[in-house]
């Protein structure tokens, strides 16, 4: 009989893992090395009072992902494509000259914190060549592998991020004051904390998930049955994929501002710039493998959201200027698509040798999605909210409540951030 259990449990397993798609490796890919290196701040800075952030964040995210989700789904065009055929070509163009900046920082200063790391575990390997090679490895898996290939290379990624959840209980933890933290925000009027608000919304909500799942949704309808129409039994499973994609993503972010804010915190060490600063800082109070999984992670993550990075800014243009795009497409078949996602690659690769630091880049980066973000969701909920576009799959009255707290709540996260820049 127990034999019989294990088999139904791992069937089920299978079962659940194979329907999982977009939702999840959009979620994964939120928390990259500079989502990392931000979490890790919060915890050695702020110790455990900023955990309540993921619980507040998660409804958030999940209703506006959600909701490109389905504006893939309907219009089998992504969030770029559809603001190009039912907005004006201001608006679009303003989104590309505001989102593509920031999506070329943010892959400069994961790429950049994945060579590091690498330099942490083979010291004697100077950190610019891990840059390069990490760069060069991912060039290859974009534009050699098609899309279902990389798909299920990124859903494996996601993988690596369960050694995040192991880190923890590798030393004792005040379990009261953890579940204290998480359900009784704390929040302090003063620069230091609302920085580090700014700094975990801003890298939970970003403005390049939102073109990356509309568009992976458009893919994954084209690897179905070829006629097949959007209905809800399809919206209810792309329902249940973004939010645990999304709730992964959450429970991580938990898991490395526990680590940080326990380890690191209570140790004294409360300045983290840097992924590597917080892999480092771990070694002499946490031990050998609690640093080594820290590490590992950082370094897998990377691997995870620097295609999705990529592949997002080079949807981005394709669908503006009207360029064949896709992942399933040969080198030959989409030459502008393979081509951005390389020059992508090689801008962000570029930031480490111009003077822009990491953190300088996640800075430039972070105000450039504050000022998108908010302009973006009252975007997404007009279209999610227009029968013309979609249909009888509009928005409920829940998804506009939340649509509109995000985006009353980016707005105000976007204000502080420019005002605490200047002040």
């Amino acid at each position: 009989m127990s034999g019989k259990g294990s088999i139904a449990r791992g069937s089920l397993i299978k079962k659940f893992w194979k329907k999982l798609g977009p939702g999840l490796v959009t979620g994964s890919s939120d928390d990259d090395p500079s989502g990392i290196a931000t979490y890790s701040q919060a915890g050695a800075l702020l110790g455990l009072s900023t955990l309540w952030t993921i619980l507040i964040s998660f409804p958030l995210m999940a209703a506006i992902q959600e909701m490109c989700a389905r504006i893939g789904l309907v219009t089998s065009l992504g969030l770029t494509g559809t603001l190009k055929q039912y907005y004006s070509r201001p608006v679009l163009y303003l989104m590309v000259l505001f989102s593509c900046p920031a999506i070329v920082l943010n892959i400069g200063a994961d790429i950049a914190g994945m060579g590091a790391v690498g330099n942490l575990l083979f010291p004697s390997i100077d950190a610019s060549y891990f840059s390069v090679f990490f760069t060069i490895l991912l060039l290859i898996i974009i534009i050699y592998y098609p899309y279902q290939k990389i798909a299920a290379i990124l859903k494996y990624l996601c993988v690596v991020l369960l050694v995040y959840f192991v880190v923890p209980f590798l030393f004792k933890q005040d379990w009261a004051a953890v579940l204290k933290a998480t359900f009784v925000p704390v929040i302090r009027f003063d620069k230091e904390f609302l920085s580090m608000l700014v700094a975990i919304l801003g890298t939970t909500i970003s403005p390049y998930l939102f073109f990356w799942q509309a568009t992976m949704e458009v893919e994954e309808m084209r690897h179905r049955k070829k006629h097949i129409m959007v209905n809800k039994k399809i919206i209810h499973e792309m329902q249940k994929d973004v939010d645990f994609g999304m709730g992964f993503s959450g429970v991580v972010a938990w898991f490395i501002i526990l680590t940080t804010g326990t380890v690191l915190f209570n140790s004294g060490v409360h300045q983290i710039d840097t992924v590597e600063q917080a892999a480092k800082a771990l070694r002499p109070v946490a031990g050998d493998f609690a640093y080594l999984l820290f590490a590992i992670g950082v370094i897998g993550t990377g691997l995870l959201a620097i295609p999705v990075l990529s592949g997002s800014l080079s949807y981005i243009f394709c669908e503006t200027f009207g360029w064949k795009e896709g992942l399933d497409n040969q080198f030959h078949e989409a030459k502008p698509f393979y081509i951005i996602i390389a020059i992508s690659l090689l801008l962000g690769l570029s930031l480490n040798y111009v003077g822009i630091t990491p953190i300088q880049g996640l800075l430039y980066a972070a105000i450039l999605y504050g000022i998108t973000a908010p302009v973006l969701i009252a975007i997404i909920m007009h279209i999610c909210n227009n029968k013309t576009v979609m249909g009888g799959f509009t928005n409920g009255i829940k998804s506009n409540i939340l649509g509109f707290a995000t985006m009353i709540i980016m707005s105000a996260a976007a204000i502080t951030l420019i005002y605490l820049q200047f002040t």
